[in-house]
């Protein structure tokens, strides 16, 4: 069986990208969220990059073909602009860290 015939792994991608899709619809009124509600986006966003992580790490392990093929499409489109996945997460990582940042000192 493929990776991508896996039913966990067309559920789990469905879901990861439904998650994702929703919390950056809400995260366009991050400005408008009170202190509370800033630290519940910035948890949110941090657990979705861990399994979005965790399931491109299933793809790099992988040895299906199609995965690999994936995977290889997402570095490249990914070296268009000059990052690897490794980057684009620790990019994501320093964002929300700069983000946990201004909220503290908010209080």
């Amino acid at each position: 069986m493929g990776f991508f015939d896996s039913e966990v792994v067309q559920q789990e991608a469905k879901q990861l990208f439904e998650d994702y899709q929703s919390l950056i619809k809400v995260g366009s009124d991050y400005g408008k969220f009170d202190r509370e509600g800033k630290k519940i986006y910035i948890e949110k966003m941090e657990s979705i990059m861990e399994r979005y992580k965790i399931f491109m790490k299933r793809f790099e392990l992988s040895e299906d073909f199609m995965a690999q093929m994936t995977m290889e499409q997402l570095k490249t489109q990914l070296n268009q602009f000059g990052i690897s996945p490794q980057q684009m997460f620790d990019q994501m990582h320093t964002t929300l860290e700069r983000m946990k940042s201004e909220l503290e000192k908010q209080s």
